[in-house]
């Protein structure tokens, strides 16, 4: 199957045009490298070489149909999973290997039932942290999610959207460099999702983490992305640039357009 690539995204055109409208990376973020990457459960290839440089503080989104490898990806990214073939590494703005500071956020929110809002956030920061630097921490980081008011609430007290915005916050708090998302926003009715959407949207430009994103949801991935990357049978069959500043409008005729050309990846259609 022959990759599809926008020659845009490789021009210097774009990279400053991409540079003026995208998260100024933080000083932790970090680049990823995929090299020629496999993973096979048994006889089953998932993942099928894939080669792919995501630069620090980039947002890419990963689509496809079910079955494709985006969540096998995701889970390698995060050290969840180990590829069988190839290579991944991190790296530092000066390209040298780090071992980055990376956080991942399910599609269920994962919240322990018997801790507050607050003891959950800190959850994030691992061992170590002195009680009341913690409690501190997982303030500002309810702050971000604006949901400062809810520190003392249990999560049974919360919507949907509340209990994901709570374990947004609970990835923030230890400052990620990599942020993984896997389809977080998937369970939340139509204008709760939304509403995430743009929450979202504004912590990674505030905070310039490098973010993955894989979602079902081609208007979702066009509407945060950077980048929209398709995979096809554990291979890249796009890889698509989103030239447009953010924050992005709903209903932009620019977005559609793209949205169109990614749903033709996916369904085979040229």
């Amino acid at each position: 199957m022959t990759v599809i690539t926008d020659e845009r995204f490789h021009s210097a055109g774009f990279e400053q045009e991409h540079e003026d409208n995208a998260s100024r990376p933080a000083p932790g973020a970090a680049s990823i490298r995929l090299k020629g990457l496999e993973k096979s459960f048994g006889g089953n290839r998932v993942l099928r070489g894939i080669d792919l440089f995501v630069p620090a503080g980039q947002f890419v989104a990963v689509i496809g149909k079910s079955g494709c490898g985006k969540s096998t990806l995701l889970r390698i990214l995060m050290g969840l999973d180990q590829p069988t073939g190839g290579s991944l590494g991190f790296e530092d703005a000066e390209g040298e290997a780090v071992a980055p500071n990376a956080r991942i956020v399910f599609q269920e929110p994962r919240l322990l039932p018997w801790l507050s809002v607050a003891e959950n956030v800190v959850v994030g920061l691992g061992e170590g942290v002195p009680k009341a630097e913690a409690h501190a921490q997982a303030l500002d980081a309810l702050s971000e999610v604006q949901l400062s008011e809810k520190a003392r609430e249990w999560p049974a007290r919360l919507s949907g959207g509340q209990r994901q915005r709570v374990a947004l916050a609970r990835a923030l708090v230890s400052t990620p460099g990599v942020l993984a998302l896997d389809e977080p926003l998937g369970a939340l009715d139509a204008l709760t999702r939304i509403s995430m959407q743009e929450l979202l949207n504004r912590v990674w430009r505030e905070l310039g983490f490098t973010t993955v994103l894989v979602t079902h949801d081609v208007s979702e991935a066009v509407h945060l992305a950077d980048r929209v990357i398709v995979l096809d049978e554990g291979r890249i069959a796009l890889d698509l640039p989103i030239p447009y500043p953010h924050p992005r409008r709903h209903g932009n005729p620019a977005l559609a357009e793209l949205e169109g050309r990614l749903l033709g990846a996916i369904l085979g259609k040229s």
